[in-house]
């Protein structure tokens, strides 16, 4: 997820708890992150990760982990902070010597969606650091809108939308038919992100990324919703509650896409700042998530409020 509104987030002042059993490792990871501007507290184990975080469920805006330490390693203490609603949607970033297909595959299976593979680049570290951090404010902001919006919709019908300020009024209203729609809401809004911005304005991924690099991201999908050709594409959204179950059907004008390669974070793009809307909305939000070929409308299912 790409923040709308944050443009510098370390004027935040986000607080990162490291957790690492090397103490030279933290050393050197606290000095990068606070020369750049963030907050650090630092645990030698996970044990002493775990106290920090119910000690300070509201403190940390993410958390770098090693996977390895003794008494209680990275995966164990991403599980019992999903078990905890006040720290579940905290981003864990596994900081890893190699980021295989199996751990990749086991990290998922615990909700961790970034990577950091050692040895690393001061830049690899600050661009992952900086994008779990606008993921973990983007969703806040989320949850505050949907907590003062006081719009209903009814058990069945369709919205449609052009803009993601209007995708995002889209995403809290209908996250109030599931039963936990605070875990709903960020899934809802990145299928909704994607079928504006790949489906009907055509952003490939490569594309994204270098606007990304730039800053240019939010301009170029402004500039492409000027176009003669793009200004009556919508994105339409079917839902319905039924059998205690809410369905919402999210259907765009593009072509369609590869979609599996985005059901889950692969090793290949463990180290991309964006590409993970989709395993989000898959591992968070939803008990089931369908794509239909050729990629241009999926079908999310939760439980009903």
């Amino acid at each position: 997820m790409r923040s709308l509104n944050i443009k510098n987030v370390v004027e935040l002042k986000p607080c990162v708890l490291l957790v690492d059993d090397e103490i030279f490792n933290l050393e050197i990871l606290e000095e990068l992150l606070d020369d750049y501007g963030f907050q650090t507290d630092t645990a030698e184990n996970g044990c002493e990760a775990v106290e920090l975080l119910t000690a300070n469920p509201g403190k940390y805006q993410a958390v770098l982990l090693d996977r390895m330490m003794p008494e209680m390693g990275g995966i164990e203490v991403t599980h019992f902070m999903k078990q905890v609603p006040q720290l579940r949607m905290i981003p864990v970033i596994m900081q890893t010597a190699k980021a295989t297909k199996q751990d990749i595959e086991e990290g998922l299976g615990a909700g961790i969606l970034y990577y950091l593979t050692k040895p690393f680049a001061k830049e690899d570290l600050l661009a992952i650091v900086d994008t779990a951090v606008r993921y973990f404010y983007e969703y806040q902001d989320l949850c505050k809108q949907l907590e003062s919006s006081q719009e209903a919709v009814q058990a069945q019908g369709s919205i449609r939308f052009r803009s993601l300020g209007e995708a995002r009024h889209a995403a809290t209203a209908l996250a109030r038919l599931a039963c936990d729609p605070n875990k709903v809401v960020v899934g809802l809004f990145e299928l909704f992100i994607n079928a504006i911005e790949h489906g009907n304005l055509g952003i490939g991924f490569n594309l994204k990324s270098e606007l990304q690099k730039s800053g240019g991201w939010l301009n170029e999908i402004e500039r492409r919703q000027q176009l003669p050709e793009n200004q009556d594409k919508s994105v339409v959204v079917d839902y319905q509650i039924q059998d205690g179950y809410v369905s919402y059907t999210v259907t765009d004008l593009g072509q369609g896409f590869n979609y599996r390669e985005f059901l889950t974070v692969n090793a290949a793009r463990s180290l991309n700042t964006h590409g993970r809307g989709i395993a989000i909305a898959r591992l968070l939000s939803f008990d089931r998530l369908d794509y239909r070929d050729p990629g241009n409308q999926v079908v999310a299912c939760t439980v009903a409020a």
